[in-house]
């Protein structure tokens, strides 16, 4: 049986897929907590949080999501973490088993606002009125 395409075109990610940009999420945030970087705008990266990696099916691509903590600086951060990429891939070589050493790009992630938006619906007056039971 074929397993269901998603709307947008691409295959559901494989077993090894999820587990390979597991293994990058944890080690991407083990080296932003550890490493010293001497890119100013990169001294307070051990605020920065990796939530998380996708990759591509033949492994050589990586996209990390990310997010400083309370948003501040993200766009400063995210220019930093890209220009260090080069850093980030040889660190991650230095610290996986695979065959190619995936490159990674960073992005923010918009999951949070999108979060946050639905929260504020949901404690709208006339949302309100629909969710509390009538007795």
């Amino acid at each position: 049986m074929k397993k269901p395409i998603p709307h947008d075109g691409r295959a559901p990610p494989g077993q090894r897929q999820l587990r390979v940009a597991e293994q990058v999420r944890h080690l991407l945030a083990e080296i932003l907590q550890r490493e010293h970087f001497y890119d100013p705008e990169l001294l307070n990266a051990n605020v920065i949080t990796v939530t998380s990696v996708e990759i591509g099916r033949d492994l050589k691509h990586a996209t990390a999501f990310v997010m400083p903590l309370g948003g501040k600086n993200a766009d400063t951060f995210l220019d930093a973490l890209n220009r260090a990429a080069g850093f980030f891939r040889s660190a991650l070589a230095s610290r996986m088993n695979l065959r190619y050493t995936p490159k990674v790009t960073f992005k923010l992630d918009h999951s949070f606002d999108k979060a946050e938006q639905i929260e504020k619906l949901i404690r709208q007056e006339k949302v309100q009125k629909d969710v509390i039971k009538k007795d």
